[in-house]
This record gives C-alpha cells, structure tokens and sequence, in this order.
C-alpha cells in the first residue's frame, strides 16, 4: 500500500513550481501546469493565503510565496548548519572547474542537494538546495551509498523502484552493488547521462561529522567526460584537505 499523501505532494509540486517559474502563478496556469481540478487548485492557494504562505503582489496579478518560507528554512538551517567552510569549498571548487559544484545526502532512496554553487557557464548543471535524484543513479547518491554497510546498503536498494531514466541506468540492486565495487577502486563515482542526456557528474564520499555525505561536481557531458581522471582526484584531495584541516 502506498503511503504517499497526494495533498503532500500537490503542495511540494506546486512550490518546486514556483521556485523554476521565479514569478506570480495565476490559478489558470497551474491548472494547466498540473493538471489538477481547478476547484482543488483555487482552495490550496486560498488556504496558503489565509496561512501566510501566498499572497498577491498586484489585484488579479497571480499568486506568489511569502518570507514565510524563508524564515522556516533559516530556523531549520541555523538548527542543524553546515560549517561555512563547505560553501567555500564548495564555491572554490566551482571556480577552479567551472562546473557546478553541489554537497549531498541521503534521504530515503533518493540524493538531496543540501549545498550548491552553480557553474557561471552559459551552458551548465542546474541545480537548487533541496531538489532529490534517485540515488542509485546520480553519482552523489552512489558516492553516499558508497560509505554504507552491506545491511544498510542492501535495504536501501531493495526499496529502489528500478525504471530505465537515460543511457545505461541500472536496472536491478545487483548492478548497483557491481558498480560501487568498480567504481570503489579509483575513488570516486561517475555518471554519464544515466539521468538526463547530456549531463554528467562526478562524486566522492565526503563524511561531515556523522553524516554522510558526497562532494559532487556536474556539468554537460562535453565537459566532464575528457576530464574524468582530473576532477576526480581534483575533488578527493578537496576532501581530504579538507578533512584534514578540521579540529
């Protein structure tokens, strides 16, 4: 049985659309968006307005997110902060490659972004705080998976919905398990256009305390590919610098 509350999911969905769209949303266009009964749309964006969650910054001009949000996610991140010193890792990283540079972790079967600096290359990785990848696929998730025990990492792709994305994306726990072996002997973890055609990453383990986590880089294809060997020891020195710098 599953138990993924629709409501939930609408709600996320519908932020997930703001944060692309960058502007006011009418009712109409996230109808037409998602899909959705146009009455279902109009009672969630009139329960938001009434929690402080939307407002309308002009009449009939659409629906926009409130500092509301903002003011959760700074108490959520001041609770639990990410040592200043891997956002500059994480910017010094991006500028030394030109590629986006993003920290990662776990969360059930998927990698969630928890830090990103984006490349300032035209054509480049697009990444936000918060977005996941299914984490047998992207190559931050395999370099998380990568610091797991046999047990824990035998749960976590058992509970994996195996679906072809792009290329050559495993398809069963064994292939993953065979993959993190190979990939295990030259330190980091790859992904070329497994997900999305044309984009690739790289990443290696990065335990933070006790959490663990992935150091990732990810740009076009073109980019990334002729580079493998260079990003990949460029980002486990980073870690190990890094590591080594901590009291």
């Amino acid at each position: 049985m599953s138990t993924h509350v629709r409501q939930l999911g609408n709600l996320f969905s519908l932020m997930d659309l703001f944060a692309r769209e960058r502007r006011p949303l009418s009712v109409r266009e996230i109808v037409d968006e998602f899909g959705w009964p146009r009455s279902s749309v109009f009672n969630m964006v009139t329960t938001m307005v009434d929690e402080g969650y939307l407002y309308q910054p002009a009449a009939r001009g659409g629906y926009y997110p409130t500092s509301r949000w903002m003011e959760f996610a700074r108490a959520v991140g001041e609770a639990q902060p990410l040592p200043a010193s891997v956002h500059e890792l994480l910017e010094s990283l991006s500028r030394e490659t030109g590629e986006t540079a993003c920290l990662a972790a776990a969360e059930g079967t998927s990698a969630v972004f928890l830090d990103v600096v984006e490349s300032s290359a035209d054509i480049r990785f697009i990444a936000n705080v918060g977005q996941r990848l299914p984490i047998h696929v992207a190559s931050a998730g395999r370099a998380i998976l990568a610091q797991y025990s046999p047990a824990e990492l035998r749960a976590v792709l058992g509970r994996i919905k195996y679906q072809r994305y792009a290329g050559d994306t495993f398809l069963c726990a064994d292939d993953v398990e065979a993959d993190l072996h190979a990939q295990a002997r030259q330190g980091w973890y790859l992904n070329l256009e497994m997900f999305a055609p044309g984009v690739a990453g790289i990443a290696v383990p990065f335990p933070l305390g006790d959490r663990r986590c992935a150091l990732a880089l990810g740009g076009p294809v073109s980019r990334i590919e002729p580079r493998i060997d260079t990003l990949g020891e460029l980002l486990r020195s980073a870690v190990t610098d890094f590591l080594n710098e901590q009291p």
